[in-house]
């Protein structure tokens, strides 16, 4: 008889969502700090803060979708 190992999607989906708002938060803070304080920032803190804000709501987004829909479906 196999055992079928049960993931809490529910939580990967919440936890997900929070993590990539963090990162929007952290990138667009980052940016607005960065400028309203230091106004010439270096090139890789532009896109280190651009990054995180990218990556932030592509994570935000596609995590519920991923672990609130899709993997359940599929299980």
């Amino acid at each position: 008889m196999p055992q079928h190992a049960t993931f809490d999607y529910q939580t990967y989906a919440k936890w997900g969502f929070f993590v990539g708002l963090a990162l929007l938060l952290f990138g667009a803070g980052g940016e607005i700090v960065g400028h309203a304080f230091f106004e010439p920032l270096p090139a890789w803190e532009n896109t280190l803060f651009l990054s995180a804000e990218v990556v932030g709501i592509l994570v935000g987004f596609f995590s519920p979708i991923v672990f609130g829909i899709v993997m359940p479906l599929i299980e």
